[in-house]
């Protein structure tokens, strides 16, 4: 009778074994859906991030870099994911909202940035070093504000990917895709702020051919950063545009509905119509009126923040 037992307990645990390395491929493969699922957002993440090191000295770039990994991480295991599982439990329509709240944020920062530029004014370009540990701080909490917005379009794209699972395979699923997507991103803007160093590394190599190819990095990657800044601001004028477009066309009615429809209906005839290349254009063409919604709303909200303080001084 001991024997039978014991073997009715090895098959009970061969069984939940089983069971257990079934749940982790559903869970791998789920977060693996949902990864992909929000790869659009991860590429406007990776090229905002850089934007925020210019003028850092190179001996700090990498130290900012982590600071802000780790404030992504936070953002999106302490913060997103709690009120993301807990809203789409109890309030779902709540994460509309929430998510067109964001939206403007990223299309303010995004229009400020154009407007900015447009006035011809230019930023003291002092490393945040120099100028002490407080600028720093600056620069960490103002790229961690952003992340945040871009993180929580990830997360509630990939939680809307794995809802029809389980709540613990949801859980299991979107903490496989924070850690993913925050390694993913943050390595690529690490590798991107020390490839000059790597240049000039391969500079001072003997062979002529690594040394042309070092002084050809050092010398490309102002101008790689210097767009990849731009592509940062056009990444937030997209996002945000398309967060508002997308989630009024969801969820509102009349005239609020009425550009999500016409962009949608444009990129399906351009879709049908243009062959091979139709994919591409038809996102091309949503992109732009994304971005064009995004720094039309953004300015507007820029030209009522600067009202009111203004009104505020002139009424005392």
């Amino acid at each position: 009778m001991a024997i039978g037992g014991l073997i009715g307990l090895l098959d009970d645990i061969a069984a939940l074994a089983k069971l257990s390395a079934a749940s982790l491929d559903d869970v791998s493969a789920a977060a693996g859906r949902a990864t992909v699922k929000a790869a659009g957002v991860v590429v406007d993440d990776a090229a905002v991030t850089p934007q925020y090191l210019h003028g850092v000295v190179a001996e700090r770039e990498l130290a900012i870099v982590k600071q802000i990994a780790l404030g992504s991480i936070r953002n999106k295991l302490l913060f997103i994911l709690p009120v993301a599982l807990l809203l789409n439990h109890f309030l779902p329509g709540l994460l509309p909202i929430i998510l067109m709240i964001g939206g403007t944020y990223l299309a303010f920062e995004g229009a400020e940035k154009v407007w900015h530029k447009l006035s011809g004014q230019h930023d003291d370009d002092k490393p945040a070093v120099e100028e002490g540990p407080e600028a720093e701080k600056k620069i960490v909490s103002g790229a961690i504000r952003t992340d945040l917005i871009l993180s929580a379009e990830i997360m509630v794209i990939a939680l809307a990917t794995v809802s029809h699972q389980g709540f613990w395979s949801q859980l299991a699923s979107l903490v496989v895709v924070a850690f993913v997507i925050t390694i993913l991103v943050y390595g690529v803007v690490a590798m991107l702020v020390r490839m000059d160093d790597v240049g000039l590394q391969l500079a001072q190599r003997d062979h002529s051919g690594v040394q042309a190819l070092g002084r050809g990095l050092v010398t490309a990657m102002p101008k790689v950063l210097a767009t990849i800044s731009v592509v940062g601001t056009i990444a937030m004028l997209w996002v945000g545009g398309h967060i508002l477009m997308v989630n009024l066309g969801a969820e509102g009615t009349g005239w609020f509905n009425a550009p999500y429809e016409w962009v949608h209906h444009i990129e399906h005839a351009i879709h049908e119509s243009t062959g091979a290349f139709g994919s591409t254009l038809g996102w091309s063409f949503n992109t732009l009126c994304s971005a064009v919604i995004g720094f039309l709303v953004g300015s507007v909200v820029m030209g009522v923040l600067r009202f009111v303080p203004a009104k505020r001084a002139h009424s005392k």
